[in-house]
């Protein structure tokens, strides 16, 4: 059973109603849960409907890539997991999930927030490896004998400064601390679903170029920054040439040019 959606939560919701489609309804809200994508998928698996979601202002178990840990205090962000159905759109799920999170961030509070492959939101300092980061995004897929079942899209915006692990302290921030003032989280969130639903849509249609052209866009990092990673035959170092049209980064490494699925990527 879901707790009382805070009121201001409920406005924005409702002034958005007609810019999210889908999305957002319905909405489950937790003041504390372990995890919203673990609770979208319960309740997907339950055939809640392409759209519903599922907000929390605390998670005892929120994780981010490669099972880390999302460090999600009381009151201090915004955890959100929606289900998505839609297979066409499936594929490209993670990248107009970091472009609705960027612009949503955008939208709302005016903070130009970059994306960084693959799913971190970032606020740019004087050197790649100071940038701070704002926000992640998580998709997560179950499929079964008949294919695709769903996908939870899962998002966490740090929204208010906290008193972060040692190992975070010195990469992650929040929008009240890179505003200066107090940030409005359910125009965040309102904000985010309404970009999300306008890309789903084009995405269900077939057609990916709008996402692909906006990440691009907010995603300066995605050409002519220094990267390395780790391989059984040692570290590989190359330079960022742009994202391919399936999401991989493309980095050229001496004469010629890697494809990064996944995995550990470090920038330098």
């Amino acid at each position: 059973m879901s707790d009382p959606l805070p009121e201001d939560l409920a406005r924005a919701l409702s002034v958005s109603a007609a810019r999210r489609g889908c999305f957002g309804d319905p909405v489950y809200f937790f003041s504390e849960t372990g995890s919203t994508n673990d609770v979208a998928a319960s309740l997907a698996e339950r055939d809640a409907p392409e759209g519903a979601t599922v907000v929390a202002s605390s998670q005892t178990a929120g994780r981010g890539r490669f099972g880390r840990t999302w460090f999600s205090p009381p009151g201090a962000g915004l955890y959100v997991s929606v289900v998505c159905r839609n297979q066409s759109a499936a594929p490209f799920v993670t990248l107009a999930g970091g472009v609705a999170v960027a612009d949503g961030i955008r939208a709302a509070s005016g903070l130009p927030v970059h994306i960084k492959w693959p799913n971190d939101i970032v606020v740019e300092g004087v050197a790649p490896a100071r940038r701070r980061k704002l926000a992640g995004i998580l998709a997560e897929a179950s499929t079964g004998a008949a294919g695709l079942q769903y996908v939870i899209l899962g998002f966490g915006i740090n929204l208010r400064p906290a008193a972060y692990p040692p190992e975070l302290a010195d990469r992650a921030t929040a929008l009240e601390t890179e505003l200066g003032r107090p940030a409005d989280g359910a125009a965040v969130l309102a904000e985010t679903l309404v970009v999300f639903a306008d890309l789903f849509k084009g995405l269900a249609a077939g057609d990916p170029e709008r996402v692909l052209a906006r990440w691009r866009e907010l995603a300066p990092s995605s050409r002519g920054a220094r990267v390395e990673w780790d391989t059984p035959d040692g570290v590989v170092a190359g330079v960022s040439v742009g994202i391919a049209d399936d999401g991989a980064l493309l980095v050229r490494v001496r004469d010629h040019v890697e494809r990064i699925i996944s995995g550990e990527l470090r920038w330098i």
